[in-house]
């Protein structure tokens, strides 16, 4: 008889990887936006352990992870979008379209700004033996940072990922998941 796996009670579990491969690089750039949340959330509970408990070894560890992943899966991410997906709506000739798509860019540069504010609380709070606690104003960066991905997701999703999609043929969707995977190995 098939048992159970143990139940994870750390205030700050791992996470599981939707499957989806390059050669479908619309699920692929969706399971990463299902990372991005969950990575934000992990934030959040990072963030309500530090209140309450201060800065330990738990948090360490998790602040970790979420600065791996920022640093590494999110600049790749948002380099694929801006190749392959908000490229290919450039002259789509519908206005609403095209504007989110600028939008979004101006989107990704403030939020790589942000990124260098939370990072910066982040490092200190995974590298220092006894960091600062959490004050009003880290709890604003942290905050802005967590949130500013909200609605820049929910537009991709539910606009500008269907126009891109709509336009590109299996060929072009193939050279895409190739060129994604060759970024990604370097």
């Amino acid at each position: 008889m098939p048992t159970k796996p143990p139940m994870n009670t750390s205030p700050f579990p791992g996470f599981d990887s939707p499957a989806a491969g390059f050669d479908q690089p619309f699920e692929l750039l969706m399971a990463c936006h299902d990372r991005v949340r969950r990575s934000l959330a992990l934030l959040g509970r990072i963030i309500t352990h530090v209140k309450i408990h201060g800065h330990d070894a738990q948090s360490r560890s998790a602040v970790a992870d979420v600065l791996r992943y920022f640093d590494i899966a999110a600049p790749l991410h948002h380099e694929d979008e801006e190749l392959h997906v908000f490229a290919a709506l450039a002259d789509c000739g519908d206005p609403a379209v095209v504007q989110a798509v600028r939008d979004l860019q101006d989107d990704h540069l403030a939020m790589a700004t942000r990124w260098t504010e939370a990072r910066a609380i982040l490092l200190t709070w995974r590298d220092h033996p006894a960091p600062s606690p959490l004050d009003a104003a880290t709890h604003a960066v942290l905050d802005t940072f967590r949130h500013g991905y909200d609605a820049h997701i929910a537009t991709e999703e539910n606009l500008v990922y269907p126009a891109a999609r709509a336009r590109l043929d299996a060929d072009r969707l193939a050279r895409i998941g190739a060129e994604m995977q060759a970024r990604r190995r370097g």
